[in-house]
């Protein structure tokens, strides 16, 4: 087998794994798609604790939803995390 024949049977098979953890994913409604589930993946390939990163990506969740939750109500001004004061976006 050549070293060509080697690649596209990794890739392959890389895809398949990806295919199979993304339908599980979607099972367990993680709402990741495939391009963030593979960056996570990637992540804890290279050392990244699993349970620190779904903690950021919670996290990460429920800041997205506070600022969602504050313009719906027609306040835009988001408070920095270094002071008090209003940062308009």
């Amino acid at each position: 087998m050549s070293h060509r024949d080697r690649e596209a049977d990794r890739m392959a098979s890389a895809q398949q794994t990806l295919d199979v953890l993304y339908d599980m994913s979607q099972l367990l409604g993680t709402q990741l798609d495939k391009e963030t589930l593979a960056t996570c993946i990637g992540m804890i390939e290279s050392g990244v604790n699993p349970e620190a990163l779904a903690a950021v990506i919670q996290e990460l969740r429920r800041e997205g939803a506070a600022i969602t939750a504050r313009q719906s109500r027609g306040g835009d001004d988001v408070i920095s995390q270094h002071g008090s004061s209003g940062v308009r976006k």
